[in-house]
């Protein structure tokens, strides 16, 4: 067993070594894997902590525990660390598993895929897509701009040079007649009119 111990401001006993490594000897047993051990036991004041991290294959575990005296300091550390191992152990059991068989070996049965066709050897399968029945909202920022406005009226191909020199992408304008217009730059980079009523 490989246990590397640390002992700050506090000599690491016999008593000690011995609680540590038959708990540590009970984890390893659930876990049925071998792992690195690292002990730190320090003493601030008159607290007593224990700090105990093993590392498993699918990530480290750590115990934290402080109490009155440094066997209480070391019990709560190793309960905490072996509850973690129990629910380290058991969570590969909880995750789901692909429907590929059954528990009895046999394939399960296939879902039939929809088709379109007057018979099974002339049907051509088709893929149906299910949209969520209500639409994701994302959550709105208002931003008040004066560089997206402009001020004064403008011919169209003011404006684009206009919103194309701020780099907005969206830009507001009156014509010269007074009828509010929003320039919209789209994804590919090309630029919509629209016409507020």
């Amino acid at each position: 067993m490989n246990v590397e111990y640390t002992g700050r401001q506090y000599e690491i006993t016999p008593a000690i070594r011995k609680e540590v490594e038959t708990g540590i000897a009970k984890i390893r047993k659930i876990l049925a894997d071998k792992f690195e051990t690292k002990v730190v036991l320090a003493v601030e004041k008159h607290r007593h902590k224990a700090e105990i991290t093993i590392s498993p294959r699918n990530g480290p575990l750590v115990g934290l525990a402080q109490a009155g005296t440094m066997k209480a300091a070391v019990g709560e550390a190793l309960d905490h660390l072996e509850k973690q191992a129990v629910r380290h152990k058991t969570r590969w059991r909880t995750k789901k598993r692909a429907a590929g068989r059954k528990f009895n070996g046999d394939a399960a049965q296939e879902t039939p895929q929809p088709a379109v066709g007057l018979t099974e050897d002339t049907a051509v399968p088709i893929v149906v897509h299910k949209y969520p029945a209500v639409a994701k909202t994302t959550e709105v920022h208002l931003v008040h701009s004066d560089e997206a406005v402009a001020l004064r009226p403008m011919t169209l191909e003011e404006a684009i040079k206009e919103a194309h020199f701020r780099d907005r992408d969206v830009f507001v304008f009156r014509d010269p007649k007074g009828k509010v217009m929003v320039l919209h730059r789209t994804r590919d980079g090309k630029m919509e009119l629209i016409e507020a009523p």
